[in-house]
């Protein structure tokens, strides 16, 4: 079982092409409830406005950056159980287990298809539905 696609997903980027790419993929896919924000204080001041039920987060962003944003949402009541998957062309080993240590359920590497995309997507589905 995977992540429905009536899923409410934001999208946090500060390169509205990529913004562009990401949304493309998930439509690929079947999802159509998309939003998108352009960095951790924008995504922040959405997710306080409104339920997400999934958020990829890009890494480097200017104003607030993926791993602070991530460290934020995980100190939230509110927030925290969100699930957030980094989409970073961050590779390195390091990045990775910053990334999963501040709160992130799955990594991806720029670039990626839609069947990688959706693969963690629904590693992150098993991990919080406890399957």
């Amino acid at each position: 079982m995977g992540f429905p696609t009536n899923a409410k997903i934001l999208t946090v980027d500060d390169m509205a092409t990529m913004r562009k790419i990401i949304k493309s993929l998930l439509t690929q896919l079947g999802y159509t409830d998309v939003e998108e924000a352009e960095n951790g204080k924008d995504a922040l001041y959405k997710l306080k406005q409104n339920k997400y039920d999934l958020v990829l987060l890009d890494w480097n962003m200017p104003e607030m950056d993926g791993i602070t944003f991530l460290q934020e949402i995980r100190k939230d009541p509110e927030l925290k159980n969100i699930p957030v998957i980094m989409v970073t062309a961050e590779a390195k080993k390091e990045n990775v287990l910053l990334a999963i240590q501040s709160g992130a359920n799955n990594y991806i590497v720029k670039p990626f298809t839609a069947e990688t995309l959706k693969e963690k997507m629904d590693k992150v589905w098993q991990q919080i539905n406890g399957g």
